[in-house]
This record gives structure tokens, sequence and C-alpha cells, in this order.
């Protein structure tokens, strides 16, 4: 029986004789290289919808609160739906975001558009004192700020899928320009919506902010609410997924990872084993049952390695100052950036010790592996490794319609020329 990847391609490109057939159809073909199908609109469509996903639906009662079920089966329906179509082609992913990215903006101007008729109503007891009782622990303040950062998570998407982009050096920055105000608008103003109908104690008390406010005002419509967390889960799952497997299939195709996730499928052009390695993944962190505890572990590893490859941003800037940068921005926004990181990462260290420490250890975790795959030479790698490096990537092409890909034909010279 075929698998659903094959499905998708032309049935003349099928092979007969397994690896060595399919190897030599992607040499005689076009180079092994993701397509450059990634617009500025579905650029923008990516950015905000990985930063719209389910935080601004559910992470105000976290930000408040420092400052086997049918639900987990669609969950998994839903990961499983949208990795397979990412599998079979970019550009309907893509399109996937687009959609729903459209809707839940939708979503969130109606929830603004009812905080604005309460505000114009003379509704505003709740903010008539808006920093009475304000904590004034640092630490306090980072967790607060873990749960508000969690919605803006998403920001960086599209760094991971610029070699699909069109014409990345007006796009990328572009796309960034124009999401992030958006963003930022749409979620302040949704904060005050909520602040505006719901007290403290609502707010403190509510799995998820949006459903309680619809609730108390939306009345016969109160449906239109889940409906909207729903979509707006699905596009940043969809965009996260989308990211994150190409975060591994690059880690793979520098070393960093085993071979067979920086395979992509021989008509398709998609990284199919990487899509579905993502989706295993995914299903690990599901076994996390408190999502802020999981927020926790997941905002201070976050900006632990973000912090660092800022800086190591700042280190090259001073070391190799002639290197070509064909997007550059001036060094105060990569040291404040730098500044903010380390807040992040070591006032929860003192306030929030357990959690951090934790966090640190999933760190660690890392370490064997990157000892054993990555720093030692590949002749003095254990034989058992080497082995099942290899079986997997052998198996992995004939299973997935695989082969390895091509570098961009346009960074060897450049990097050549660097050297």
């Amino acid at each position: 029986m075929p698998a659903p990847w094959q499905i998708c391609c032309d049935k003349k490109s099928r092979t007969k004789n397994g690896k060595a057939e399919m190897d030599h159809m992607a040499e005689a073909t076009e180079k092994m290289q993701m397509k450059k199908e990634i617009t500025l609109l579905n650029g923008v469509s990516l950015i905000v919808g990985n930063m719209i996903g389910s935080g601004i639906f559910v992470s105000p009662r976290g930000v408040l609160m420092y400052s086997a079920s049918y639900g987990l089966s669609l969950l998994i329906w839903a990961l499983g739906s949208l990795t397979f179509i990412n599998c079979v082609n970019v550009k309907w992913g893509t399109r996937v975001q687009d959609v729903f990215t459209y809707a839940k903006v939708m979503a969130l101007i109606l929830v603004i558009s009812v905080g604005l008729y309460k505000i114009g109503k003379g509704e505003t007891e709740n903010l008539r004192a808006p920093f009475e009782g304000s904590a004034t622990n640092p630490g306090m303040i980072a967790l607060a700020l873990y749960s508000a950062l969690f919605s803006y998570s998403g920001w960086d998407t599209l760094n991971y899928v610029t070699e699909e982009m069109q014409n990345p050096e007006r796009n990328l920055p572009l796309s960034i320009a124009i999401s992030m105000p958006i963003v930022a608008i749409i979620y302040l103003l949704t904060n005050i919506a909520y602040y505006v109908v719901l007290d403290m104690s609502d707010l403190l008390t509510s799995d998820a902010v949006a459903v309680t406010f619809g609730n108390e005002t939306l009345s016969h419509a109160k449906w239109i609410i889940p409906i909207a967390v729903a979509m707006s889960c699905y596009s940043g799952l969809n965009s996260s997924i989308i990211a994150a497997s190409r975060l591994f299939y690059v880690g793979a195709r520098e070393g960093h990872l085993p071979v067979s996730l920086s395979l992509i499928h021989i008509k398709c052009f998609t990284p199919v084993p990487a899509l579905l390695f993502n989706g295993l993944m995914t299903l690990l962190y599901l076994l996390v049952e408190d999502v802020f505890l999981l927020i926790n572990y997941y905002c201070f590893n976050y900006w632990l390695f973000v912090g660092l490859s800022i800086a190591g941003l700042i280190y090259l800037r001073y070391t190799q100052p002639h290197r070509p940068r064909p997007i550059k921005l001036s060094l105060f926004f990569p040291i404040v950036y730098c500044l903010c990181s380390l807040f992040l990462v070591l006032v929860p260290l003192y306030s929030d010790t357990i959690n951090s420490l934790i966090g640190v250890g999933i760190a660690l975790s890392g370490i064997p592996a990157y000892y054993l795959g990555v720093y030692l030479p590949v002749e003095k790698r254990p034989k058992c490794l080497q082995w099942l490096s290899a079986t997997t990537t052998k198996y992995f092409q004939m299973l997935f319609y695989c082969a390895l890909s091509d570098l961009d034909i346009d960074v060897e010279p450049t990097a050549a020329k660097s050297k």
C-alpha cells in the first residue's frame, strides 16, 4: 500500500527498484531543494498566525496569576491532519495558514468591539484603579512576563523558513514590520476588553478567559468564541509545524541531528521525516497536564537559548565585521534584547527555583547527545550509532520517498568569498 505522500505525486514518477532508482531520479530532475513558495502575505500570516495562537485566549489568567478526553483525541486528529497537509505540499500549508489567520483576527476584532462598546457605555469600573495592588517582586513580574511573552511566541517563525521565501531580503523584514504592530495592537485592545468585562476573580478562576468573556457578553452568539479558540489553536499549530519542522531539517543538514531528518520528498519537496518527527515530539509534550508549568519550562529554555543566539550575533559582528549581511540592524537592538533575555533567565532562578532547575536539566540533557553525535569525529562515534543512522536514513528514503537535499547554490560562493 503506497504512503499518502506518494499518492500526491505523478504516478509516472514512482519507482520499482527502491533507493537506487529514487536517487537516480533525484539527480535527473531539478535540484533537491526546498522551493521558494512563501510570499510576503504568507509570511505575515505565518508570523501573525503563530503569535496569535492559544495564548491570547488562555494566558491572561497566567499573567494575572503571577502579576483521557474528547479534547485530546481532537487535538491528535488536528495534529495529524496538519502534519499530512505540510508533508504533501508547502503551498497547501500556507493557504490553510492564511484562511485561519484571517478568521481568528476577525474573532479578536469582535472581542475588541464588545470591549469598546462597554467602554462607550461607561462601564469602566475595573479600570478606575488599574495599578492598585500591583506586584513589586521582580521574580513575580518575570513569571508574569513568561505568560505574556508566551502569547507573543512565534515572532521568529519566518526565520526558520527563509530558504523558502521569495525575495527574503525584502520580504523577511517587511513581514516582521507589518506583523508585530498588528499583533501588539490586537493584544493590547483584547486585554482591555477582557478587563472591562471581567473582574479579577473571574479572570483568575477562568481556564479560558475568552470563553468566559463570550459567556458574559455574547448571549446567544457565545458559541462563536469556542470556535474562534479552536481555529486559533489550529492556525497556531499549523504555523508551528511549518517552522519547527524546518528547524529539525536544517539542524540535521548541518550535522546536529540524525541525517534522516534532512531528507525531503523527491517530488513534493517537503521535509517529510522532519515533519513526522515534529509530530511525535508534540505528542510527547501533551503528557504534561499543567499548561502553565509547560509554559514556564518552555520559556526558561527558550529565552536562555535565544539570548545565547543573539549574543553570538553580537560576537560575530565584532569578530567578522566584513562578512556579507543582506539584513543588518544597529547593535542597539541585539544588546537590549540580550539584557532582557538575561533578566528573564536569571530572575526566575531565584523566584521559581525548582521549575527553573528542571528547565536547566532539560537543557543539559542534550550534552551527551551532542558529544556522541556531533562533537566526536565520525570514526570515533559508537558503531551502534553509526549503524542506526545509516539504517534509518536508508529505510526513510524508501519508506517516505525522499532523498538528501542540496544546499542553496547561492550560499556556497558567498561563504567561500567570506573565508
